[in-house]
């Protein structure tokens, strides 16, 4: 575990393998550039049960941002999920409040855990100035919890949603979800009909930065609009078969600062 600060509030980032992390850059030189007495530190946790562990060796934690794989798997230890963030399935900034009185603690007495999602809100100010009128259908590439708040966002935006994965998706019933296609269903067709796509996977990042998620990219017109949650690096093999065919480009970056912003703003309000 990171060594502990004391006199100084604490925030931090909670993962399994958190090399790439954006978060804790941005806010360290927010913290000085803003003259804010607060440090932010990187939590891997081999396991989302280790969370208890954080809190008790951190008491000046208030507040937390949650990254992959435990978006989802941290909601029974949140003893608040806001609306938004429960309709989407998937919290990524978690706010601590300490109360000795508090005995209910989902995760542990005395503390209470508000769980939010602000990737939903950093998506959806990053995207919709890039939107056009013909923009109607998009497919989202990964089912985890970004791209559940990619798919609320853009809802959000009046623009229809299908999931692309790896494996077919059944319900109880055995029949395959309806929304969801396999990357081997896709077709040229499929992309015509579908002119904005979202790559919600890591395929591409650093350092695998020759791959790409099997598309057939010869169906790509200057009609469609890509978007890669990855942003190292700033232009993935992705957005950059995009280009080749002329299509509006745009990686993750200012989609993180403005989740960043938003986290910020959770933690701080009253």
């Amino acid at each position: 575990m990171l060594p502990h600060y004391s006199k100084m509030k604490e925030y931090g980032l909670i993962g399994l393998t958190l090399g790439h992390s954006f978060s804790r850059n941005f806010f360290t030189e927010k913290f000085k550039h803003e003259d804010i007495d607060a440090c932010y530190l990187n939590f891997e946790l081999p396991d989302i049960r280790c969370l208890r562990d954080v809190l008790l060796e951190h008491p000046d934690l208030e507040g937390l941002n949650c990254t992959i794989p435990y978006k989802e798997t941290i909601l029974p230890y949140l003893d608040e999920i806001s609306p938004e963030a429960r309709e989407i399935g998937a919290v990524n900034v978690i706010k601590i409040q300490r109360d000795k009185s508090y005995s209910g603690g989902r995760c542990m007495d005395g503390i209470r855990l508000a769980g939010f999602n602000s990737d939903i809100i950093g998506f959806t100010g990053s995207i919709a100035p890039m939107l056009k009128p013909h923009h109607k259908k998009a497919l989202i590439l990964g089912t985890g919890g970004a791209a559940k708040a990619v798919k609320a966002g853009l809802g959000k935006l009046g623009i229809q949603c299908t999931f692309v994965s790896r494996h077919i998706s059944k319900d109880p019933k055995g029949l395959k979800t309806s929304n969801l296609l396999t990357y081997s269903e896709i077709t040229t067709n499929t992309l015509q009909e579908h002119h904005v796509i979202v790559n919600c996977t890591p395929v591409g990042m650093f350092p695998h930065t020759a791959e790409a998620p099997a598309l057939p990219y010869e169906a790509l017109s200057p009609d469609h609009l890509l978007y890669d949650l990855v942003y190292n690096p700033e232009t993935t093999m992705f957005l950059q078969n995009g280009t080749q065919h002329g299509t509006a480009i745009k990686n993750g970056q200012e989609m993180l600062e403005l989740q960043a912003l938003a986290s910020w703003d959770i933690w701080t309000s009253e």
